[in-house]
């Protein structure tokens, strides 16, 4: 018997119960960034989120103990989330570009949601770990960028996203595609 059959034997059965834990904490998390989108994160409440995923608050209390708890989790999950897409993001110019025209037009509300959480972090040490999370997470997509590059980088593509988020238009692919251009050093 291997070491992995005899882990799979030793382990509880399956009963669906932790799946739907994690699908509950999802559909909350899910939730409250649509409180954030539509009411700012002034707007978050254990009600409020609880109300917009259509479950009762003793649900949203029972895994997330306190509103800092839902905040961290709700920033920490959305950076995962967007590092999945961004994952997908080919590091050129054009399909960086892509994304954040997508970013600020499409998806712009919940950019201003995850924008919002991030800036929260600012004032709420506890948030700023997961803030953080999306330097490490583009670094794992541009890692090979010297660092002052790396972070120059980062650093434009967040003022790109905040010019984006408050212009009267969003700008499209088309007219960041050069200033990207400009931005990235060549690999």
């Amino acid at each position: 018997m291997s070491w992995r059959s005899s882990w799979a034997v030793a382990r509880p059965p399956a009963d669906g119960r932790r799946a739907r834990g994690e699908r509950r904490r999802r559909e909350l998390l899910a939730a409250t960034l649509r409180v954030i989108e539509r009411e700012g994160v002034s707007g978050v409440s254990h009600r409020s989120v609880a109300r917009e995923a259509g479950v009762p608050v003793s649900s949203s209390t029972y895994y997330y103990a306190t509103l800092d708890d839902l905040l961290i989790a709700t920033l920490t999950w959305s950076a995962r989330e967007m590092a999945l897409g961004f994952g997908a993001v080919k590091p050129t110019p054009g399909s960086v570009a892509r994304f954040l025209a997508e970013a600020v037009g499409p998806h712009r509300g919940r950019t201003l949601a995850e924008y919002e959480l991030y800036l929260l972090a600012a004032r709420r040490p506890e948030l700023r770990p997961a803030a953080r999370r999306w330097i490490t997470l583009l670094s794992s997509v541009f890692g090979t960028m010297q660092p002052a590059a790396f972070l120059g980088f980062v650093a434009a593509l967040d003022g790109l996203l905040i010019q984006g988020l408050i212009a009267d238009f969003p700008p499209t692919a088309e007219q960041l595609e050069p200033v990207v251009s400009l931005l990235m050093p060549p690999r």
